[in-house]
């Protein structure tokens, strides 16, 4: 059966910033006199949208946040998210990422972006590679309630029911698209929803996403 849409997860797999999220979650941790922890922020985080991280986190030092506070830490993490683009004078995409688009787009296949990262942040980053374009649906951390954060399948149906929407003609299926991931979490919420997984070691070495 032909591949009709790949789908791409965003950190890890589009554009290299998991060091500078982890550093913006520690000082948002730290704004709250919590303290930070590498190994909790790879358990509770990799894969995982910014809500679901953060409130895990809090969650785990025994803090409870009301939504509209956990929403003004989530405003001020993507403004901090937004100076760093700006401070870099190239942006960290990653290498083959420019062969691959270009191969889809040769070959009609459509893309979309499935991750849980904010949405303003993906925005901004597509629009500063010069990448908005290509990609005909987005479903980013503010689309998928906490709960239903990778490595639960709701973000991939989201995507499938949002790509059956902008294209009724192909008649998508799950089996007929490919997602593409880098974290244990992304990789599950895939196959979780019954999409083929390309796993690509950004992040875990190949032995241990095997």
């Amino acid at each position: 059966m032909a591949l009709k849409v790949v789908l791409f997860s965003f950190s890890g797999i589009i554009i290299n910033d998991e060091d500078v999220r982890q550093t913006l979650t520690n000082q948002l941790l730290i704004e709250e006199n919590l303290r930070p922890d590498e190994d909790d922020y790879t358990q509770v985080c990799l894969g995982r949208s910014d809500r679901a991280c953060l409130k895990g986190l809090l969650a785990q030092r025994g803090r409870m946040m009301a939504d509209d506070t956990l929403d003004k830490l989530l405003a001020k993490k993507t403004a901090g998210y937004q100076n760093w683009l700006e401070s870099l004078d190239k942006l960290p995409v990653y290498p083959g990422l420019d062969d691959l688009i270009f191969r889809c787009r040769a070959a009609n296949i459509k893309m979309a972006i499935v991750t849980g990262s904010q949405r303003q942040q993906v925005i901004d980053v597509l629009a500063r590679a010069e990448l908005t374009d290509h990609f005909s649906v987005i479903i980013a951390g503010d689309d998928v309630p906490s709960a239903g954060s990778k490595p639960r399948p709701d973000s991939y149906l989201k995507a499938i029911e949002q790509l059956n929407h902008a294209f009724p003609d192909l008649q998508l299926k799950a089996s007929v698209c490919i997602a593409i991931e880098e974290s244990f979490a992304g990789m599950a919420a895939a196959e979780n929803a019954g999409f083929p997984v390309v796993g690509v070691t950004h992040v875990y070495p190949n032995h241990m996403l095997q």
